[in-house]
């Protein structure tokens, strides 16, 4: 029983702070940079959960990771879609791992 109100007062605490903008601000227009700054939040979010992974793939190889890292944002920037971004990248890593052995 005590597990339950735990993960009760859990849900509580994270759909507080969930609700409150959504009540206050949901018949008011947000202003331009405001909307502008909140576009770009799952951008940064998901660079600060990729950036970390991508260096830490090739242990003792950071240049290696890197590069298949720019790889996929050529390849992103150029509009190539996402699977041809990660296969890219997956392959200019593995060919560098290959080529580069050192």
């Amino acid at each position: 029983m005590k597990i339950w109100l735990v993960i009760m007062g859990m849900m509580v605490v994270t759909y507080i702070p969930r609700l409150i903008p959504l009540v206050t601000l949901a018949d008011r227009p947000l202003p331009a940079f405001l909307r502008r700054f909140l576009q770009f939040i799952p951008y940064t979010a998901l660079g600060a959960l990729i950036i970390p992974g991508v260096v830490d793939a090739t242990p003792g190889k950071p240049l290696d990771a890197l590069a298949g890292l720019a790889t996929a944002v050529v390849c992103s920037w150029l509009k190539g879609g996402v699977v041809l971004s990660i296969v890219a990248s997956i392959i200019v890593t593995l060919m560098m791992l290959c080529f580069f052995p050192g």
